[in-house]
């Protein structure tokens, strides 16, 4: 099995594919009672997963059972949007991100969340872990702000002002401890420098609807790719005078999920609301840059 792929849909439903010589193949199925958001998988255990829903709670998943959840976790009063395992070397630790407002932080071990991270105003659309950094996370949200957090202090390390809109998505560069991207409603990327955050490195225009999630690339430093309700998936150098590298249009609905392979270089996935799944490697990508 070359790799193994979780998708979520809105009606609840989590599903594993796998790739093997005859091509992408369903390896199992599991079922929950409100809608899935976003799918997290464990740093020490490759059968095991987290995702979280829409009632608000998070369930821990082995894709070895034909039965689940492992566990249920239940504390957000409104839907669990985001969730993310630390890929940082001696922590397992998970961090959620609401509606309530609210970021919780998770040991799997344990039946509760270990600390509440109060501060945004608005729902909070994605948090992440500093691939870099132990126990440092970002939040975006749609108070407009990107937020930097770190598990050892309650309040928030740092806020910044990164759009006059929703912020939707964020990503922390795996060549920079302190370069982060927002993609945002109002249609840009903007990086930002947490030396430096007075205004953004970069800013990256061409969508032509809110972006929905972003991405940077595992194996170049300056590359990352977002996806938009403008039903396209583009590749970003932000070091070029011309940073659009390409722009992919095969979906026939808003592009509301992507991820670039960690193994395989230059692989991409995404996913829409005209329920189709892509894996493919876009021409920018499949060759050295």
């Amino acid at each position: 099995m070359l790799f193994h792929l979780a998708l979520l849909t809105r009606c609840g439903t989590l599903a594993v594919l796998g790739q093997n010589e005859a091509g992408v193949v369903l390896l199992r199925s599991f079922d929950w009672n409100d809608g899935l958001f976003d799918v997290t998988w464990s740093e020490n255990n490759e059968n095991v997963l987290i995702t979280c829903s829409g009632d608000g709670s998070l369930q821990i998943w082995d894709i070895t059972k034909t039965k689940g959840p492992l566990q249920v976790y239940k504390e957000h009063t409104l839907e669990a949007y985001s969730v993310d395992w630390s890929q940082t070397r001696g922590e397992q630790l998970v961090v959620s991100g609401s509606w309530d407002q609210t970021a919780k932080l998770w040991d799997p071990a344990v039946g509760k969340s270990l600390c509440t991270f109060k501060g945004h105003e608005g729902v909070i659309y994605s948090t992440i872990w500093s691939p870099h950094i132990p126990g440092c996370f970002a939040s975006a949200s749609g108070d407009q702000t990107l937020r930097i957090w770190d598990v050892k202090t309650p309040g928030v390390k740092l806020v910044i002002p990164a759009h006059q809109a929703e912020v939707l998505s964020c990503d922390w560069c795996k060549y920079d401890e302190n370069l982060l991207v927002t993609g945002a409603v109002d249609c840009s990327l903007k990086g930002w420098d947490l030396r430096n955050i007075r205004q953004p490195v970069f800013v990256l225009l061409g969508h032509t609807y809110a972006i929905r999630r972003v991405k940077f690339s595992p194996f170049h430093a300056t590359i990352l790719a977002s996806c938009s309700y403008d039903f396209t998936v583009r590749f970003w150098d932000f070091s070029k005078p011309n940073p659009l590298l390409e722009t992919v249009e095969h979906h026939t609905e808003f592009t509301c999920g992507l991820d670039l392979s960690l193994h395989n270089r230059g692989q991409v996935v995404d996913c829409a609301w005209d329920e189709l799944v892509k894996i493919y490697t876009p021409s920018c990508l499949a060759v050295p840059v």
